[in-house]
């Protein structure tokens, strides 16, 4: 590493840090030559390789816009969906690959969607997959059906216990 104060082309870690969620590493330096001290963070860069061949640098903002798409009209925490792109982006860091096909990106965002809301997945997953018929939605309605879900049972409305117990309070005893 050179260093920016006096351009001598070596320098000694001092120290070494995750930084960014473990993403990336913070690193403090010294350098031997005039014994200045900075740091310097390094980032594995993961690359997506788009369908028409080109690559660019992993974004976590993207994986937002295309989910807030999914979720419009659909009640949603920013925080779930930054939660969302971070656990994407660590899945698509634990395959070990620097390179990874768009279609793997699309992938790896269903299974963590599904989680945070079934239809804003429905929807997403209709657009990512192409469905053109109405068997295609049975279809993936059907194996959300089938599927445990851990969120199905606190989505189900229960009957309103304290709506029975008002109006049992409020007719006239017997007594």
């Amino acid at each position: 590493m050179i260093c920016p104060f006096c351009r001598h082309d070596d320098s000694r870690v001092v120290d070494s840090r995750p930084a960014e969620d473990g993403t990336q590493i913070r690193r403090r330096r010294e350098c031997p030559s005039c014994g200045q001290r900075f740091s310097t963070q390094e980032v594995a860069l993961l690359s997506i390789i788009k369908r028409s061949g080109a690559t660019e640098p992993f974004s976590r903002e993207k994986v937002l816009v295309g989910v807030r798409k999914a979720f419009q009209g659909r009640p949603i925490n920013e925080d779930d969906l930054a939660l969302l792109a971070q656990r994407v982006e660590e899945n698509l860091r634990a395959t070990g690959q620097s390179e990874i096909e768009a279609q793997e990106v699309g992938m790896a965002i269903l299974a963590p969607l599904r989680e945070l809301d079934e239809v804003a997945y429905l929807r997403y997953a209709s657009v990512y997959r192409n469905f053109t018929s109405l068997e295609d939605f049975e279809g993936e309605i059907a194996l959300l059906r089938a599927m445990p879900s851990s969120n199905k049972a606190a989505d189900k409305p229960r009957a309103d216990v304290s709506k029975e117990k008002i109006s049992t309070s409020n007719a006239p005893s017997n007594e």
